[in-house]
Order: structure tokens, then C-alpha cells, then sequence
């Protein structure tokens, strides 16, 4: 591409830079803002700008938060004796519109994947570990895409937590094998939470 302005060149590369976006896209989004008043392109700067600078990590549950605890954490009407653990807060909010749960989250930040580098170390285990050792619930549903990496990591949990006098589930199978749950319709998701087995090591 030939541009004639340093300034467009440099917000192509920088929105070329999102997953899924080419460079004729990242100029077609160039071509749009360049379009749109002034303050929507602010509020638009704003907005990006505050994820860096304002979004906190629930101290709870490690989903991001505007605040020092989630609105979840701190809600007296959800059900603490029960646990999701889920791979990122995307996954929370797919369960969380299903209607289905009224327990509280674990976010872990991702999922045990060798080939990729990611070990137990690398995501919110031990964090788990100690609110199950210190809160004492009474299960855990373990809420992983039907992957390898996501049976990988169940595995793992399972193994660590079955030392504590807690009941370990995960979510049935009406996500079809190598699924993602931020993909599946809220319908089947909902079901999977509600029909979700005991999960044994």
C-alpha cells in the first residue's frame, strides 16, 4: 500500500495489529473514523485507552472489574458455596447469559498448553487453590472448551483438588468436541451448566 499520509500509515499498521484484521481492513476502519465527528473518535480513544489504565482484576476472582471486587463477588444474593472456573472472562459472560448459574466465577486467565509454553504457573491455579482451602465450597464446575487443552487443564484441577472435600463437575458435553464456549448458543450452554456430571480422576 502507498499512503499518502504518515499518520493514516501509522493507524492502519496499529489496527492491522488485531487478530483478524488485514491491512485493506484496518484502512476500510481508517476510512470510517476519518468519517465520524470528533468526539466519537475520542470516546472510541477514551474507551481503549481506559483498558490499560483503569481496568482492574477482580481480587476475588481474577475477572476484570471496575472495581477492587467484581459486581459478582460482591453480590449477597449469589451462591459462594459454588465455583465455575472458567478459561477468561469472555467465557463468564457466555455463561453468565444463560441465566443458569447463580454461583461465583474463577477466571484462570487461559489453559495449560505446552505447545504453546502455558503451564500451571502461568495461569490463576494456586489463587483457586487457596480460595478453596480458605472459603471451603461445596463444588467446583469446571467450565472448559471441549479441547484438549481444556481436558488438559480439568485433568490437572482435578488432581489438585481432590485432596479438599469439595464436588468437582464439569459441564456436560452439549458442546460439541473441539467447541468453544464463547461460541455456543445460549440455549446449549445454559443446558450444560444445568446437566453438568461429577468429574473423577
Amino acid at each position: 500500500m502507498q499512503f499518502t499520509s504518515g499518520i493514516v500509515e501509522q493507524a492502519v499498521e496499529a489496527l492491522s495489529g488485531f487478530p483478524g484484521i488485514g491491512k485493506r481492513s484496518a484502512l476500510r476502519m481508517v476510512m470510517y473514523l476519518l468519517n465520524r465527528p470528533e468526539h466519537e473518535v475520542v470516546n472510541l480513544a477514551d474507551s481503549i485507552l481506559k483498558i490499560k489504565t483503569e481496568l482492574k482484576l477482580c481480587r476475588e476472582c481474577g475477572n476484570v472489574s471496575d472495581h477492587e471486587v467484581c459486581n459478582v463477588c460482591s453480590n449477597p444474593s449469589r451462591n459462594a458455596g459454588i465455583i465455575c472456573v472458567v478459561e477468561d472472562f469472555s467465557d463468564q459472560m457466555s455463561i453468565e447469559s444463560t441465566a443458569q448459574f447463580n454461583g461465583v466465577y474463577h477466571v484462570l486467565g487461559g489453559l495449560i498448553s505446552p505447545m504453546d509454553g502455558v503451564g500451571p504457573d502461568q495461569l490463576h491455579i494456586q489463587a483457586l487453590l487457596d480460595r478453596v482451602e480458605k472459603n471451603a465450597p461445596k463444588e467446583i464446575i469446571m467450565a472448559f472448551s471441549a479441547t484438549v487443552e481444556g481436558d488438559t487443564t480439568m485433568f490437572y484441577l482435578a488432581k489438585k483438588l481432590r485432596d479438599f472435600p469439595v464436588r468437582i463437575s464439569c459441564i456436560s458435553r452439549g458442546i460439541a468436541i473441539g467447541g468453544e464456549i464463547g461460541y455456543a448458543d445460549e440455549i446449549t450452554l445454559g443446558r450444560s451448566i444445568a446437566n453438568r456430571t461429577e468429574y473423577k480422576v
